[in-house]
């Protein structure tokens, strides 16, 4: 009876233990629960954004009568056209065949008399531009202007009382903070998609190499077709205009751009008053600063714009900007990164003199500079004639420019490189390359070439600029014993 009992009694503490088991997780879900709940009441709600703002979000369609590249019959669908218009370079649509093409877009009204803010790539070349309200309204467009640059266009309809979006004020944006799109992804009209700013100021150049806006990045989902659509935050303000999205595929994949607001109402502003845009220009030609290349020029940290090229007759020159000079500072605003420069630059009225704060040979000086206006194109000339090629110690040989090449370069010196080795294929110097400074000295010809190198001291990291193609570069290379 003993070993009955013994037996059965441990199976007595069965139900205890469920029943403590059972307790905790009633206490733990007591615990968790409201946690949970106040998680998903933190959840934006954006039902009544979208209720109040959807009908100033308009659809953009283009026509193109004169087809630019006329003797290819073939047709193609709005949303197609609009992809290969913007998401792939600008010779991918090349040999895709079409007739009387059309660009699908999206845009936003900005005041109740018909002025309506888009992509510039959306109306680009357009003889054509309709634009669909979301009563199914569709009115003809005038042009006022566009500015390639920024990517915007500001369109015109004869209409009255037609509902408008409020724009936000300042900067006052936050990485990480909701944000909402309305647009017509591949023609689907007035969709919406919502995500969180992903990172601000983002430096997006252009096939010109220029970058006069600073990009929100955000990962709302953005398609060909909500180009020139709003981009709200919480409190039903336009914060930017959709305008890119970085792809493989052409699709979304997580990363979109948006011109902010403010920088779009200052174009605004100025195509109303004359139908294009003035930028205030310094004359230089920059690039980053690397780790390598602050320690050539004696920084402590890499920061700020590295002159590579100063432009003849342009602002910078008359300043005394020098090649190698590297500008940290713009008219009392800190330049940590090269492309933080073009847009401060770009936004400063021109005729305004202004405080810019450049390192020089390891020191700070401020330079007065008058901000000129923006030009369309700037031509260098020089001319130059061949000599001996020269080896320096630095393992480069090098020649004379050719007049010709001086010319086409705009270089008033310099030493076009013929064979490489050594120090200077370890810093990346190629045969082809144009050396116009060495050192932070101007490089006149061969022998001042020479001189300079065999003065150098070994060990020491020093910079060279080079002329590859077009572009002018400044590379680091340490001097051999």
């Amino acid at each position: 009876m003993k070993n009955r009992i013994a037996s059965i009694a441990p199976r007595r503490h069965w139900p205890m233990r469920w029943l403590r088991h059972a307790l905790f997780s009633v206490v733990a879900f007591a615990v968790l629960a409201p946690v949970a709940v106040v998680e998903a009441r933190e959840l934006p709600d954006f039902t009544e954004l979208v209720e109040k703002n959807a009908a100033a979000v308009v659809n953009i369609s283009t026509v193109q009568r004169n087809d630019p590249h006329e003797g290819v019959p073939q047709a193609r669908s709005e949303e197609f056209d609009e992809f290969f218009r913007r998401f792939f370079p600008p010779d991918g649509s090349r040999g895709m065949p079409f007739a009387r093409p059309r660009s699908l877009g999206s845009g936003f009204v900005l005041s109740a008399d018909g002025f309506i803010l888009t992509n510039n790539h959306v109306v680009e070349d357009a003889d054509e531009i309709m634009v669909r309200f979301n009563d199914r309204r569709e009115l003809p467009a005038k042009l006022i202007g566009a500015d390639p640059r920024s990517d915007l266009a500001l369109l015109k309809v004869e209409a009255s009382g037609l509902p408008t979006v409020r724009l936000a004020s300042g900067d006052d944006l936050k990485v990480g903070e909701w944000v909402l799109a309305i647009g017509s992804p591949f023609g689907f009209d007035y969709s919406v998609t919502a995500g969180i700013v992903s990172a601000k100021g983002r430096s997006l150049p252009t096939e010109q190499n220029e970058n006069y806006v600073p990009f929100i990045q955000t990962d709302v989902a953005i398609n060909p077709g909500n180009s020139g659509g709003p981009l709200f935050n919480l409190e039903g303000e336009v914060v930017g205009i959709n305008s890119q999205i970085y792809s493989n595929s052409g699709g979304f994949m997580g990363v979109s751009f948006a011109i902010p607001i403010d920088v779009a109402m200052d174009v605004v502003d100025q195509l109303k008053a004359s139908g294009k845009v003035a930028r205030g220009w310094l004359g230089v030609i920059i690039q980053e600063v690397s780790r390598d290349l602050a320690e050539s020029f004696g920084l402590d940290r890499p920061h700020g714009a590295l002159v590579t090229r100063v432009l003849e007759d342009g602002p910078a020159e008359e300043a005394g900007i020098r090649e190698g000079d590297i500008i940290v500072a713009f008219d009392g605003k800190t330049i940590d990164f090269s492309s933080e420069l073009p847009p401060v630059v770009g936004r400063a009225r021109v005729g305004e003199e202004v405080p810019l704060l450049v390192v020089r040979e390891g020191k700070e000086i401020t330079l007065d500079v008058t901000v000129g206006q923006l030009p369309d194109r700037s031509d260098q000339v020089a001319a130059a004639e061949p000599g001996a090629p020269q080896t320096s110690r630095l393992g480069v040989t090098v020649e004379a420019i050719p007049a010709e090449q001086r010319e086409r370069l705009g270089a008033e010196g310099g030493v076009r490189v013929l064979e490489v080795d050594g120090a200077a294929a370890e810093a990346g110097i190629r045969a082809g390359d144009v050396i116009t400074r060495l050192d932070n000295q101007p490089v006149a010809d061969p022998d001042g070439f020479n001189t300079i190198a065999e003065s150098l001291t070994a060990g020491r990291s020093v910079p060279v600029l080079i002329i590859r193609g077009q572009t002018p570069t400044f590379l680091a290379l340490r001097v051999p014993d």
